[in-house]
């Protein structure tokens, strides 16, 4: 029904329930002959107030329905395609709405439904416009792989990037003695310096004000998720790699070397060769053992493996001439996969296995490697600078360096 036509009947209801109620009312001191007429009346009348009540709630949801339509038809991506057919179609629906007996109105909006001789709904102009389109509330978000150094290393709050931890060398030196015999000089132990490098991660996002209203998603958000997660892939890359120039030291930026610990300066990561100039060898079993046991027992009570998912793959393929598998799978979801009884972390930024790259780390990185956080993600959210947008910048400062160099082994792959 016509929203035009439910108000006039809501006004004739309430017009004969004045004069119904008038006339009840004078006849009430009337004689026992008009009971009969009166009952019929209020029986009228209760039938007149069923209706105006009926009437009523039927233009309070055809006004609801409009209203709804009206919103959808306004934002982006909810009432049609985003081109002129679209546009067009959207506007002859909604008047057609606002007044279905209008055949003028319905003629148009069905000229343009047949607009193309062969209807498809896979094509706009054939028909394709005519179909509502609905996008989900939520928005499926591509997974992104995320070093686990922040997971492992140890990570400070620094109020300065002028920060340096301090790192007893072991060099004291005792010696056993009678009680009458002379006491010889002894070495005085030294200290190493640890300053990480610090560089500022900065995303500079914008989107327009009126997607801000009309979206049906939290923008703002959605922005600063976003740039979380890909600020900390950029620092997983940096924790492995980096050179130190605006952003961390990574593990594998020095030179590692050989030379055992003893022996070896400070700073500086010692490795193991694979024993193949291009591959890990004939023996990976033997290997792994090399590994774990080139790194001194006070490291290895909290050390773990790190690699990324294709030198993990090969190494899971491994075993032994009884059928052992080098890698022993996790006993429960959410617990990594051992290797020789350590964990085994996937961290995508490292090398794959070729000649001269370094695809496996292992030691206790908690002592090894230091993540220095100068603040939290800051978020700036600038109006003014370009007209009709609204632009974020977002930056976060942080340093990285290896810490203790005994704590961490490399394998080489190298003969």
């Amino acid at each position: 029904m016509d929203p035009e036509e439910l108000k006039a009947l809501v006004v004739a209801g309430n017009k004969t329930i004045d004069a119904l109620r008038g006339e009840v009312d004078g006849m009430k001191s009337a004689d026992v002959v008009t009971t009969q007429k009166i009952a019929r009346m209020e029986s009228s009348l209760a039938d007149t107030l069923a209706a105006k009540q009926a009437a009523e709630l039927q233009a309070t949801a055809l006004e609801k329905r409009l209203s709804d339509i009206e919103t959808k038809a306004a934002r982006p991506g909810q009432g049609g395609a985003s081109t002129a057919e679209a546009d067009e179609y959207k506007s002859a629906f909604v008047d057609y709405v606002r007044n279905p007996n209008d055949h003028n109105r319905a003629n148009a909006l069905f000229d343009l439904a047949k607009k193309a001789t062969d209807v498809r709904t896979n094509v706009g102009a054939s028909g394709g416009f005519a179909l509502p389109q609905e996008i989900a509330a939520d928005i499926a978000k591509q997974v992104q792989d995320v070093s686990p150094i922040r997971q492992i290393a140890r990570v400070v709050q620094v109020g300065t990037s002028d920060y340096k931890e301090l790192v007893d060398l072991n060099g004291f030196g005792t010696e056993w003695v009678g009680e009458t015999v002379t006491r010889s000089q002894t070495d005085t132990p030294g200290l190493g310096e640890c300053a990480p490098t610090f560089g500022s991660l900065v995303a500079k996002p914008e989107t327009t004000r009126e997607s801000l209203e009309d979206l049906f998603f939290d923008v703002e958000a959605w922005l600063t998720m976003s740039a979380v997660e890909q600020m900390a892939v950029a620092e997983g890359v940096a924790f492995i790699s980096g050179n130190g120039v605006n952003k961390p030291t990574g593990i594998l930026a020095g030179t590692p070397v050989v030379t055992a610990d003893a022996a070896r300066a400070f700073g500086v990561l010692q490795f193991v060769a694979s024993g193949n100039a291009a591959t890990l060898g004939s023996n990976p079993f033997d290997l792994t053992k090399s590994v774990v046991y080139g790194l001194k027992s006070g490291y290895r009570a909290n050390a773990n493996w790190l690699m990324n998912s294709l030198t993990l793959a090969q190494l899971a393929k491994v075993k032994d001439t009884n059928g052992v598998y080098l890698l022993q799978r996790a006993v429960a979801a959410g617990v990594p996969s051992t290797i020789e009884g350590y964990n085994a972390m996937i961290a995508e930024d490292m090398p794959d296995v070729a000649a001269n790259a370094l695809p496996i780390a292992f030691g206790d990185f908690n002592k090894g490697y230091l993540i220095a956080d100068r603040a939290g993600l800051a978020v700036v959210k600038d109006e003014v600078t370009k007209a009709g947008y609204i632009r974020y910048q977002m930056f976060k400062r942080l340093g990285g360096k290896v810490k203790d160099s005994n704590a961490i082994k490399l394998l080489k792959i190298a003969a």
